[in-house]
């Protein structure tokens, strides 16, 4: 199914027509004439995941008797500010400890993919993904950490270019045990300043 079936581009593109027209612009000049679909199919790429689940991801798993810590790190991610519609991007880290099971690698990015396309806040999206790989993969602990860049913090409003926001949820033993939370940091950054 493609991105645009639930989503209702003619709609948009009249209102990105309205936003233009309210701005003072001309939605009818030659730079203009193609922007109200551009926009449209753009929303329908960038909101994506409101029509997806991201558990299914997390369906299929490996049996494996590995207790130790699982890291993937630097899952690069786009998203969209639902309080000024603009984009925040940044990277997301999951580490989880397996209880009997194992998920592919590749489904952890995937989920932060689905969350991600979403009109989304930093906390909400770091605390979905860890709570997904909770309930889906009942695991021991789970340890989420994203870090990102909003603009709308830094092309507006207070505009300060280089500020970082760092979120985390800590679940099961990363929020019990001191030892593995400093362990999952750790493997984050090293030896960089957290």
């Amino acid at each position: 199914m493609s991105q645009s079936t639930h989503v209702d581009l003619p709609r948009i593109e009249q209102a990105i027509r309205e936003i233009l027209l309210a701005i003072g612009e001309n939605p009818d000049r030659e730079g203009l004439q193609e922007t109200p679909a551009r926009v449209a199919r753009m929303y329908a790429e960038m909101f994506s995941g409101l029509h997806d689940d991201p558990s299914i991801h997390l369906k299929k798993f490996f049996t494996e008797s590995y207790d130790e810590m699982v890291l993937v790190r630097d899952i690069c991610f786009h998203s969209m500010c639902e309080h000024h519609l603009l984009p925040f991007s940044g990277l997301a880290h999951i580490g989880y400890i397996p209880d009997g099971r194992v998920v592919g690698l590749s489904k952890l990015a995937r989920v932060v993919e689905v969350v991600s396309r979403r009109p989304q806040v930093q906390e909400r999206m770091t605390e979905e993904i860890a709570n997904l790989l909770i309930d889906e993969l009942d695991v021991k602990g789970v340890a989420v950490v994203i870090e990102a860049t909003h603009t709308c913090m830094t092309i507006r409003g207070v505009r300060k270019p280089g500020s970082v926001c760092v979120t985390s949820a800590m679940k099961g033993l990363f929020r019990s045990n001191l030892s593995s939370r400093s362990e999952v940091m750790t493997l984050i950054y090293g030896n960089r300043p957290v």
